[in-house]
């Protein structure tokens, strides 16, 4: 038996499958290219060869997408990042006190003690220090986006570069490239820049103390490790499955609550890989908020609304049909 978690994010999809003990047996990392349906659609597909409806006791979703993905799969737990991740690194390692997580598009700080989350702060306003900036820099540079982290390490001297911005960031390691300043030192200034760009902004004010994990996309450049280590004066650790932390947590926030409860997964299987669903929204006139309610609907039948701030659509799903 196993447990499945999904994690909707702005970039990528993460779906994961563990056992009892939260060992991944299969992972898939996909682009959510503006599409979270179509992504957990194509991941259900690939998932549905190789194991069965039945072999699945408990479903999560997590992420920015958590919400649409939990009417899709039939979730039986719907948490945020914040929390999904604070699970999963506990699971891992109960002593660690600081979570440092970048992904796609945003960066987010957890601060943990004695196995609580006691302070968090995202950054969702600029991409500079997230994936997407350094594919974008990797691409104009013609270096695969795996040996960025390589050519940091090899510098012999960190060029200065403007962090705080993505544009501003961009244009002053052009500046150094037309002053003819080393690739390797350039990028390890880049590297430098972002971490230091991440520390005044989304970890500003944060007391961040060992043990530090470090997830997410980002995780897996040496460089930025190498630079969060240099910063903070501390060992920085990146766990196993450090891509997919956030669905491991989902998944495992789902087993706990199901064999608590000791109930039945609402996991809907995986031929809603070949389910025609369709998103329509409308502008509820209940009161003066006139909240957009998105409706997502399988085969033409609604299985969920969310968007309203009072409940009356997202808590009612009869009185969401009886309405339509």
């Amino acid at each position: 038996m196993y447990y499945m978690g999904v994690d909707v994010g702005s970039v990528s999809t993460d779906i994961v499958i563990a056992d009892s003990n939260m060992n991944v047996i299969d992972s898939l990392y996909l682009r959510t290219r503006g599409n979270p349906i179509s992504a957990i659609q194509e991941g259900f597909k690939t998932l549905g060869k190789k194991f069965d409806t039945k072999q699945i006791k408990a479903v999560g979703t997590t992420g920015s997408g958590r919400v649409i993905a939990s009417f899709l799969v039939g979730a039986d737990v719907v948490k945020n990042e914040i929390t999904s991740h604070a699970v999963a690194s506990l699971y891992q390692d109960k002593d660690v006190k600081t979570i440092i997580e970048i992904g796609g598009q945003d960066s987010k700080i957890i601060i943990l003690r004695n196995g609580i989350v006691t302070d968090f702060a995202m950054n969702t306003v600029c991409a500079a220090g997230t994936g997407s900036f350094l594919d974008r820099q990797a691409e104009r540079l013609g270096i695969p986006i795996e040996d960025l982290g390589d050519y940091a390490l090899n510098a012999t001297t960190s060029v200065r570069i403007a962090g705080r911005c993505a544009v501003f960031a961009e244009s002053d390691m052009i500046h150094k490239q037309q002053l003819g300043y080393k690739q390797e030192d350039i990028i390890k200034g880049l590297s430098d820049a972002l971490v230091r760009n991440y520390l005044t902004n989304v970890g500003k004010g944060k007391e961040i103390i060992p043990k530090v994990f470090f997830q997410g996309g980002v995780a897996s450049n040496k460089g930025i490790k190498s630079s969060f280590e240099n910063a903070l004066g501390c060992n920085v650790i990146i766990p196993k499955n450090h891509k997919v932390m956030g669905a491991i947590g989902a998944a495992l926030m789902a087993k706990n609550k199901l064999e608590k409860t000791n109930s039945k997964t609402c996991f809907k299987g995986f031929d809603i890989a070949n389910t025609n669903f369709v998103s329509k929204s409308f502008e509820c006139s209940g009161c003066g908020n006139k909240c957009e309610v998105v409706r997502i609907l399988a085969n033409e039948e609604i299985i969920g609304s969310f968007g309203d701030r009072c409940g009356k659509w997202s808590n009612n799903l009869e009185y969401s049909k009886s309405s339509s």
